[in-house]
């Protein structure tokens, strides 16, 4: 083996463990702080390990299963909305030959375009006029914001790749434009709709900014528990939400790589 190419092999493999290190790293010391019950400076690593910390998160007055049980019900309403937003927005978007196209799918975007913190105030300031803050309805609203502009560029991009001879086949035959969209193009673009979905789900499940201003305390989710836990210098408890967060987030960015094919994530913007 040549001195050039050993080098050259050395240094990937540095570039893997250092971008291993970045990724895993941190994960690597969230898992042990979950499982940590005495961890105190210098020592490297815990001194003792259990699940002592786990059973108190999960105790009825703890108010974990609680904010689960808000955190999962918010995320799922937030889709609902989001969707039933979307698909009549992407449909129209992709098919038909609007002259402001790219403005309105700009319009979409602006909610990102802007720092989060401001926008949210501004929100919480607008629903304590309505009587919406502290109430889940106040709460799935401030979820849907951000969660629309995932829904809709990728229903638009689903929509667009949907043979459109199959949808004109089945109209000569004498389904209804209804009928044909039901039976036809909504079928085919279920996959794509359904990443999208789960976009708006992972994103629901992770705000805490929103939820923080607007549902805050009547309105509890877990991200907001881990906040008040890591502010209170419980890290064990922290840890173990994040974990808990973390799981549908792995588990659902896999389901997404398979259903969002390279001509779907192409057309994305167009």
């Amino acid at each position: 083996m040549k001195a050039s190419t050993l080098l050259t092999q050395i240094g990937l493999g540095l570039m893997l463990g250092i971008v291993a290190f970045i990724v895993f790293g941190p994960l690597l010391n969230l898992a042990m702080w979950a499982f940590a019950e005495q961890w105190f400076y210098p020592n490297r690593f815990p001194t003792d390990w259990g699940f002592a910390f786990w059973e108190r998160v999960f105790r009825p007055r703890a108010g974990a299963w609680v904010s689960l049980f808000n955190t999962i019900i918010v995320a799922l309403l937030a889709v609902l909305l989001s969707m039933a937003l979307a698909i009549p927005a992407g449909y129209a978007l992709a098919r038909q030959a609007l002259p402001a196209r790219n403005v309105i799918m700009l319009l979409f975007l602006l909610p990102q375009a802007f720092p989060n913190l401001p926008i949210f105030v501004n929100i919480a300031a607008i629903f304590y006029q309505w009587g919406l803050n502290g109430t889940l309805l106040g709460v799935v609203l401030v979820h849907s914001l951000p969660g629309l502009v995932y829904a809709v560029w990728i229903a638009t991009a689903t929509f667009a790749t949907v043979d459109r001879s199959l949808e004109e086949a089945a109209r000569n035959l004498g389904a209804s434009p209804l009928r044909s969209f039901k039976d036809i193009t909504l079928p085919q673009a279920l996959p794509g709709l359904l990443a999208a979905s789960i976009f708006v789900f992972l994103d629901s499940i992770d705000e805490f900014t929103g939820t923080f201003f607007v549902g805050a305390p009547e309105i509890t989710t877990l991200p907001l528990l881990m906040f008040n836990a890591s502010m209170g210098g419980n890290y064990q408890v922290a840890a173990i939400t994040a974990l808990i967060l973390l799981i549908p987030s792995v588990g659902f960015m896999l389901i997404i790589e398979r259903f969002l094919k390279a001509d779907v994530l192409s057309r994305i913007g167009r």
